[in-house]
C-alpha cells in the first residue's frame, strides 16, 4: 500500500525536525527558508501492541510490522501559488501525496526565527490554506475556460461537469477548501480527475514546547489552533518535535521512561502515525505462524482477493478462500487449537470484505 502523507508547513516551524524524528534520517533543519529543497521520503513503523501479543503467542522467528509513508516538503511562503519561492515545486510535490501533515509553530523561541516575525498559529495556517485554494481555483477555472461553450451548447458531459465546477469555483472564491463540500459519488468521480489540493484529508500538527506537553490546552496557541481545526472538521495532534528527535534511538523500555518523565503515556510521533493511517482509511490484517508474524495494511472496504493481492499477486490471481479469525477472538480463547474446537475459524470467499484485526490464511490456486 503505498500510500503516502506529506509534511508541510512553513519556513522555521520544525517541520525537518520532526521529520528526522519521524524517519531517523538527516536531512538538512538548518535555521533559514527553504533547507529542504528536495522531498525526501520516509517509511516508519505503524506502532501496534497487537503484534506484540501475536508474537508472544506464536513465538516466530520474526516480526514485520507495516509501514506508512511521509513526505517532507520543501518549505513554502505568500505567493506559492504564483510561484513564488519554491512553490510550484512545493505544489507539484504536495499533489502527488495522498493526505496532509500540517505542521504548526506553537512553541516560543527567541532563536528561532518566524518567517512574519512572530507566533501566529491560525495565521499561518490561513497561510498555507489560502495558497492551496488558490492553487485549486487556477486549476477550476482552467477547466472551465475549456468546457463552457461545449456545456452552453448542449454536450451533456460538459454540462454535467459544469454543474460540479460551478459551486466549486464559488466555494474556493469564498476562501474555503473543497473538502467542506458534500459530493454525490457521480461527482465525486467528476472531481477526482482534478486532484485538488484541497480535497485532501488533513491533519494539523501543532509542534509545542517541551512545557506543554503534559497539558497542551494551557497553551493558547494550542487552543487557538483547535478552535480554528475544529470549524474545518479537522484533528489536532499536539506534538513537540525537539523531544521526538531525543527518543530517536532509544530501546522501548528507555523510551517509556522519557515518556513518564514527560507525564505522557504515548509519544507524538507514535499518535500522528496513527492519526495519518486512519485519515487514509487504512486498517490492519496478520498473518502468523512459527517463520513469521506481519502486519499488512490494506484499505476499508477491501474484498479478499484484493487482500490476498498485498502480499502477492499470484494469491489474488488464484484466490480460492481465506481462513480467518479474529485477533479479539484469539486473545479470548488463547490459541487457535482452542479457536477451531469453538468454531471461531471461518472459510470466506471472494465477497468478504476484509476487518482491522483479521488473521488470515490464503489458500489459492496458480
Amino acid at each position: 500500500m503505498a500510500l503516502t502523507a506529506g509534511i508541510v508547513g512553513l519556513p522555521n516551524v520544525g517541520k525537518s525536525t520532526l521529520f528526522n524524528a519521524i524517519t531517523n534520517a538527516q536531512v538538512e533543519a538548518a535555521n533559514y527558508p527553504f533547507a529542504t529543497i528536495d522531498p525526501n521520503v520516509g517509511v516508519v513503523e505503524v506502532p501496534d501492541y497487537r503484534l506484540d501479543e501475536l508474537t508472544k503467542i506464536f513465538n516466530p522467528k520474526k516480526t514485520i510490522p507495516t509501514t506508512f509513508e511521509f513526505t517532507d516538503i520543501a518549505g513554502l511562503v505568500k505567493g506559492a501559488s504564483r510561484g513564488e519561492g519554491l512553490g510550484n515545486k512545493f505544489l507539484a510535490n504536495i499533489r502527488e501525496t495522498d493526505a496532509i501533515c500540517e505542521v504548526v509553530r506553537c512553541f516560543r523561541d527567541k532563536d528561532i526565527t518566524h518567517v512574519d516575525g512572530d507566533v501566529d498559529p491560525v495565521r499561518d495556517v490561513e497561510t498555507i490554506n489560502l495558497e492551496l485554494i488558490f492553487a485549486d481555483l487556477e486549476t477550476v477555472e482552467k477547466r472551465i475556460g475549456k468546457i463552457e461553450k461545449k456545456a452552453k451548447s448542449g454536450d451533456k458531459e460538459a454540462k454535467a461537469e459544469m454543474d460540479v465546477l460551478t459551486p466549486l469555483k464559488e466555494t474556493l472564491e469564498a476562501g474555503k477548501p473543497a473538502r467542506v463540500m458534500t459530493f454525490s459519488k457521480e461527482d465525486m468521480d467528476i472531481v477526482k480527475q482534478y486532484t485538488l489540493l484541497t480535497m485532501k484529508p488533513l491533519i494539523y500538527v501543532a509542534n509545542l514546547g517541551e512545557e506543554d506537553l503534559e497539558n497542551p490546552e494551557s497553551n493558547p496557541y494550542y487552543v487557538a489552533l483547535k478552535d480554528y481545526a475544529t470549524k474545518e472538521n479537522c484533528d489536532v495532534v499536539p506534538i513537540c518535535a525537539k523531544i521526538e528527535s531525543e527518543l530517536v534511538g532509544l530501546d522501548k523500555e528507555e523510551k517509556q521512561m522519557f515518556l513518564d518523565d514527560l507525564g505522557i503515556d504515548e509519544s507524538g510521533l507514535d499518535k500522528l502515525i496513527k492519526e495519518a493511517y486512519a485519515l487514509l482509511g487504512l486498517n490492519t490484517f496478520f498473518t502468523v505462524g512459527a517463520d513469521e508474524v506481519r502486519a499488512w495494511t490494506f484499505k476499508k472496504g477491501m474484498l479478499a482477493p484484493e487482500m490476498a493481492g498485498i502480499i502477492h499477486t499470484d494469491f489474488q490471481k488464484g484466490f480460492i478462500k481465506a481462513e480467518t479469525y479474529s485477533y479479539d477472538d484469539l486473545i479470548e480463547y488463547g490459541s487457535e487449537h482452542a479457536l477451531r474446537e469453538a468454531g471461531k475459524i471461518r472459510q470466506e470467499g471472494k465477497q468478504y470484505v476484509g476487518h482491522d484485526g483479521d488473521i488470515m490464511f490464503f489458500k489459492f490456486n496458480v
